[in-house]
């Protein structure tokens, strides 16, 4: 039972420890403490302000009670101004009056006692009393003495208990609302920081199955929108973009294990036949022509496979050059125009005179080059006799460049265009026909490296492959892509 209970006591420690250090609890004082010492400043000026006002207004009262009583004097005397003055002390308030000789005997007034030199002071002071009546009780008061004709001494100020009362209330306003600004901070800094570490550890656990599990869970959502709801969005997108990268590398694993079986399994069979050839230096040399064929065709697979690795991570390591889409284009046609001459096609070119754009030379004619290759082997029309012609146009406007390359073939489903364009995918129809499934792999990967994509479009009949790129493009802003 003691151990349950101290088991119990140390995890109740752990959890208010975790509130205590989470970021929530810790801004959250932080923010009542400036609050606090705002609030105190504030309050502290105030009272300095309403302090300054109560003496400005004594000091005016005791300046209109000086003239009213000076004018006492002038129209009767000592006599007259000692009668008023006794009248005025008897009157309850906060006022004070002191009539006195010149040896400091009171002859009039409210005054018990005053400190040595008061009554020898020409501007208003503050100063103790005692008050005629209270003997022995210290207080506080402003007061402002007059130099009558024969050394006698007026002496007119006001109380300051209503200034000391003020300075008690607001003294026990600024204590109790620190006070309660201190609970109420402590209490919402509790609850932010236990609301907000529940969903963390909602969060952190589920990150921590995903470790131990497959990919397919995401991290929760309150719904509210805020930064944790934002953070929780951004690796959910994060998570389905791993578990996207996840799928294509096991579909690459499997097509490469299925398309390089093949060649590799050639590969052998050359090789041991020339071993085992008896047709002399002549069959051993066609064998090894075979197995030199062989090689090459996987070196293109892999030299493909590394092009299209490079352009994805945006590390081709080539620069933005100056380019001209439409003598691009002319070049590609006349560089495959023997090939389609050979295989009965025609090919044609829509183009302007002229059509400048920035990008990499190298990697947009290999993506170009594949498009037309691509277009040469699977563009023919199904019915034999017909007419194959294949088109190769370019356009743009000032935004962008637009390459297409468009045939009379059977075209690709329109559910199939966006898995032709993973690397090794070939469909059923073509793999009997020479390739290795990279070519719109590699034109895709090209696309994104400068920004723009690659669409498959109905031709009607046959496939319309069309390359954007932006016209607009510099090394610092690849730089900055790849950052």
């Amino acid at each position: 039972m003691r151990s349950a209970i101290r088991v119990g006591g140390r995890a109740l420690r752990a959890r208010w420890g975790r509130l205590f250090r989470t970021t929530a609890f810790k801004l959250s004082v932080a923010y009542f403490v400036i609050i606090g010492l705002g609030f105190t400043l504030a309050l502290d000026r105030v009272g300095e302000n309403v302090r300054e006002l109560i003496d400005q207004q004594t000091r005016q009262t005791i300046d209109s009670d000086l003239k009213e009583l000076l004018e006492q004097y002038e129209d009767g005397g000592l006599a007259q101004l000692v009668s008023v003055v006794d009248r005025r002390a008897r009157t309850p308030g906060g006022s004070i009056y002191l009539v006195a000789a010149p040896n400091g005997v009171s002859l009039a007034g409210n005054v018990l006692e005053l400190p040595a030199g008061v009554l020898d002071q020409t501007t208003a002071v503050e100063t103790s009393y005692e008050r005629l009546g209270e003997p022995n009780v210290k207080r506080r008061a402003i007061a402002q003495v007059f130099q009558l004709p024969g050394r006698f001494h007026l002496l007119i100020g006001h109380d300051l208990e209503d200034r000391e009362r003020l300075r008690h209330i607001l003294g026990s306003a600024l204590f109790s609302s620190l006070f309660w600004l201190v609970v109420i901070g402590a209490f919402g800094g509790l609850f932010v920081a236990r609301r907000l570490l529940n969903r963390v550890d909602a969060m952190s656990a589920k990150a921590a199955t995903l470790l131990h599990e497959d990919l397919s869970g995401r991290l929760p959502l309150s719904g509210s929108g805020d930064e944790l709801d934002r953070l929780a969005r951004n690796l959910n997108a994060m998570l389905d973009r791993i578990s996207s990268l996840m799928d294509g590398i096991r579909q690459v694993s499997d097509n490469m294990a299925h398309d390089l079986r093949t060649p590799l399994t050639r590969l052998r069979n050359n090789a041991e036949q020339a071993l085992q050839s008896g047709e002399g230096e002549a069959g051993c040399r066609a064998a090894l022509e075979q197995v030199i064929e062989e090689a090459d065709g996987l070196i293109r697979i892999f030299n493909a496979l590394l092009m299209i690795a490079r352009a994805e991570s945006q590390s081709s390591g080539g620069t933005y050059d100056d380019l001209d889409a439409s003598a691009l284009v002319h070049d590609m046609v006349e560089l495959y125009e023997p090939s389609a001459e050979e295989a009965g096609v025609e090919l044609a070119v829509e183009a302007p005179a002229s059509l400048p754009f920035r990008g990499q030379r190298e990697l947009i004619g290999q993506a170009l080059a594949n498009l037309i290759d691509n277009a040469l082997k699977y563009g023919a029309p199904d019915l034999p006799g017909s007419p194959a012609r294949i088109v190769v146009s370019a356009g743009g406007d000032d935004k962008q460049v637009v390459i297409s390359v468009a045939d009379q073939g059977p075209g690709i489903p329109a559910k199939e265009h966006s898995r032709v364009l993973e690397r090794f995918v070939r469909l059923e129809a073509s793999r009997s026909r020479p390739g290795s499934g990279l070519g719109l792999s590699l034109a895709a990967a090209v696309a994104r490296l400068h920004g723009g994509e690659l669409r498959l479009e109905d031709a009607a009949p046959g496939l319309r492959v069309v390359l954007v790129l932006p016209r607009h493009r510099d090394n610092a802003s690849s730089r900055n892509e790849s950052r």
